[in-house]
């Protein structure tokens, strides 16, 4: 064998050499690798600014070698293997090529060239003008057969984004934002940026992007496309979204709010927002409740609650804007189609106003623009039981100059509808009608509304009403009205300004008793009793008046306690109210000077002492004067009643010492009646008993009287013969007589003079009882009265002396003892 060998060494001599050139051109890639080969020898030279090979280059070359057996020219080139790129599920693939031709000045990365099967055939992507650099495209989830030398593979995670979440995008690549713009422009078929070339290549921009992306795993270029993730907006039950946006073309001038454009799906698609024309600045859509995809940065979400109106509450609204109130209007036309302000375009189109609205918000909750709306909550109007609601108008026409109160309208459904109010041309200012116990939802900015009483008129009472509405009375009327009261005369009536229902001025139509809701600003109300009013002048502390202090006609200060009853008849009322205006007045101003004055005048005309005892008198005169002056003032007068009279207290004393002298008088006048009586009895028994005789004398008188006719015609005869000698001697008892009568005429004269002396210094009554004790003192001293009785029976002598002594004060200066002892 050996000798074989030893003749046979070139052949193993030529095998050792082809096994050692099979060995170095034979190249065993396994099923996980690639190889890399670089050419050593026999080629040509790469280009300037290329390190990668291509073809006969000589270099490591861009292509590879994949799994299996190759051959290759032994010692030209060398392999070198690799493991493949593998990108797990939830990776990508970056790539970064270090070889190709320069991106262009003023991009990033580079272009997408077709071809290179995901980076794997790497010199179909230099031949292809792939560029050096970031590479657009991504790697999904595989196992490549990458040149490591040629592309730099960087791993990275996909982009998931979690529900109640969103991506916001910035491209740091691609052409320039417009000027005035914040947000590039949408572009399509990007595939939520998964697609770099293609947002590239159909215009995409570099910078924040209007588009964002929704829930889900996403194989975004991070080199190309920086991702950040932000929370869903979220409005939760009883809120609403205010949004502002920060892009999009001007707001008109004039306007506040934007004007809304379709088709963004509640500020979801921002790209269509602005395709449409969506305006920078606040929004008048709101977001109801609900998850929203919402870019943030575009538009700002603020929340806020819900509108909620409660029971017995109003909402009262203030547009921010829209079209400008007219002028002399105060409140904002009312315009249809809003929703209750909750579709604020359908506000704004239809014409709405900016400034306080007419229409309200009624209890319930409300999704609305508070940018847009601002919402004061009031308290409905709640009028209660005996009470009315007097409404004021803030808006409307104007008042006539002459009117203090609106005339009526129909149609407003108690003031809660006030553009049916200003339709119907209501007028500004207090209002007619009222509002009857109830819950009233009005405006505030419309109508102010104060809580009156009802007029309530007692059993007994009835009401006069003044009213300040209606047509003015005519002077003919007022002649007419004036000329058919009682006790008017021809030329004018007692109160004319008393009218009938329908004109302004008193009713003559009172109303009678019950509850009346009554506007008090239209119709005045004088309730007036028509019962009997008492009115009292005493001492005691509840009445009104003090009793009355009169004077005298001789000067003595008189307190009199007087009690006035009147009656307002229910047809005479009105004339009474017209002349005074109500029962406190007629009391103060016309019944109290009245009765004052009444008692005033009788008093000064009576001695104090005579207006006590004639008290009936002055009580009737008194009474008949009230009735004819209350007559004027059409009141009756019921009665008029003195209840007590004080004199001072010394004049009573004296009366009273008087009054029981005269009855001690009075006694010892009937004991005297009483003996006379008692006289005649006995006369009259002793005439009985002498019976006969004094028919004898009956007889005895008719003969005298014959004997007297008998003497008569005798002594006529003689008569007539003596006159003669009597005329002479009339004569001279006339000159006697003549000079008596001077002398008693003279002495009569002084005496008269005396006794006015007298009465001028002691007084009248003085004198009187001076006379009287004049004249009982000569009775006594001539024995025509008995001061001690024939027969006296007494019971210890304290009568007698009670006698004497009454006697010694009603004669003064007499000596009763004396004149005792004289009589007997």
């Amino acid at each position: 064998m050996f000798i074989w060998i030893g003749n046979h060494y070139y052949y193993l001599f030529a095998f050792a050499i082809l096994v050692v050139l099979l060995w170095n051109s034979v190249v065993i890639v396994g099923g996980n690798e690639i190889a890399l080969i670089e050419r050593r020898w026999f080629g040509s030279k790469m280009p300037q600014g290329r390190v990668v090979a291509l073809g006969n280059e000589v270099g490591i070359q861009a292509r590879t070698l994949g799994p299996g057996l190759h051959f290759l020219i032994p010692f030209i080139y060398k392999a070198t293997k690799s493991v493949f790129t593998e990108i797990l599920e939830n990776e990508i693939g970056l790539i970064e090529s270090v070889d190709g031709s320069s991106i262009p000045s003023g991009r990033i990365f580079a272009a997408v060239v077709a071809g290179h099967n995901s980076f794997q055939d790497g010199e179909a992507f230099i031949k292809n003008g792939g560029q050096k650099g970031p590479q657009i495209e991504i790697l999904p989830p595989g196992k490549y057969r990458i040149n490591p030398y040629l592309f730099k593979l960087t791993k990275g995670n996909v982009t998931e984004i979690k529900d109640f979440e969103i991506g916001i995008v910035e491209s740091v690549d691609g052409v320039a934002i417009p000027e005035g713009k914040i947000f590039a422009q949408a572009v399509e078929g990007h595939s939520s940026f998964q697609n770099g070339d293609i947002f590239i290549n159909n215009g995409g921009q570099k910078g924040p992007q209007i588009e964002i992306i929704p829930p889900g795993n996403y194989r975004i270029n991070p080199y190309l496309f920086k991702v950040t993730k932000s929370s869903a907006t979220k409005i939760g039950d009883g809120e609403i979204g205010l949004v502002e946006s920060a892009d999009g073309s001007a707001i008109p001038a004039g306007r506040i709010f934007a004007t809304v454009v379709p088709g963004h799906n509640s500020f979801q698609s921002g790209q269509d927002f602005i395709k449409n024309g969506g305006q920078k600045g606040p929004q008048t859509e709101i977001l109801p409740p609900g998850v929203y995809r919402i870019h943030p940065n575009l538009f700002k979400i603020t929340k806020a609650q819900a509108v909620i109106i409660a029971k017995g509450e109003v909402g009262m609204v203030t547009a921010q804007d829209g079209s400008p109130i007219p002028m002399g209007r105060l409140l904002a036309q009312s315009v249809t189609g809003h929703s209750n302000y909750e579709n604020g375009e359908a506000f704004l189109k239809n014409g709405g106003q900016k400034g306080p609205q007419i229409d309200v918000l009624l209890p319930g909750t409300y999704r609305i623009n508070l940018n847009l709306f601002n919402i004061q909550i009031a308290p409905a109007a709640v009028i209660e039981a005996n009470k009315i609601g007097l409404v004021t108008a803030l808006d409307g026409i104007p008042l006539p100059e002459r009117e203090y109160v609106a005339s009526p309208v129909t149609g407003h459904n108690d003031y809660q509808d006030g553009s049916a109010f200003l339709t119907k041309n209501g007028q500004r200012g207090p209002q007619l009608d009222v509002l009857r116990p109830g819950t009233y939802y009005v405006n505030p900015f419309m109508f102010s509304v104060a809580i009156d009483d009802v007029a309530v008129i007692e059993r007994g009472q009835v009401g006069v009403i003044v009213s300040n509405v209606g047509e003015d009375p005519t002077e003919e009327m007022k002649k007419r009205l004036g000329s058919t009261q009682a006790g008017a005369s021809a030329e004018e009536g007692k109160e004319k300004y008393v009218v009938p229902k329908g004109f302004r001025g008193i009713q003559e139509e009172v109303a009678g008793p019950g509850r009346y809701y009554l506007n008090r600003r239209a119709f005045m109300c004088y309730i007036i009793d028509t019962t009997n009013i008492t009115i009292d002048w005493d001492d005691q502390a509840e009445t009104r008046f003090d009793q009355l202090t009169v004077i005298s006609k001789d000067g003595f200060p008189i307190q009199v306690s007087v009690k006035v009853v009147i009656r307002v008849r229910p047809d005479q009322a009105p004339y009474m109210v017209a002349k005074v205006g109500s029962i406190d007045n007629l009391i103060l101003h016309v019944i109290h000077p009245m009765i004052d004055s009444s008692f005033r005048n009788q008093a000064s005309t009576a001695s104090a002492m005579n207006f006590l005892q004639s008290r009936s008198e002055e009580q009737t005169k008194a009474e008949s004067r009230a009735r004819i002056d209350l007559e004027r003032y059409h009141v009756e007068c019921v009665s008029v009643l003195i209840c007590q009279i004080k004199l001072p207290e010394d004049l009573m004393q004296t009366q009273t010492k008087r009054i029981i002298a005269e009855q001690q008088q009075e006694m010892y006048k009937m004991e005297q009646r009483s003996q006379a009586e008692r006289t005649e009895m006995e006369k009259m028994r002793a005439t009985a008993d002498q019976q006969p005789t004094l028919v004898a004398s009956e007889i005895a008188v008719k003969v005298a009287t014959q004997r007297k006719t008998e003497m008569i015609t005798l002594a006529e005869g003689n008569a007539e013969s003596k006159a003669l000698d009597g005329i002479g001697e009339g004569k001279r008892l006339k000159a006697i007589g003549d000079g008596e009568a001077s002398k008693i005429a003279a002495i009569g004269e002084a005496t008269a003079q005396a006794y006015n002396k007298q009465q001028e210094a002691i007084g009248e009554e003085a004198i009187k009882q001076i006379k009287i004790v004049e004249l009982i003192a000569a009775a006594i001293e001539n024995g025509k009265i008995k001061i001690v009785p024939d027969v006296l029976v007494t019971g210890g002598g304290s009568a007698g002396d009670g006698l004497m002594g009454q006697l010694s004060r009603l004669l003064p200066g007499v000596d009763l003892n004396a004149l005792v002892k004289k009589q007997g």
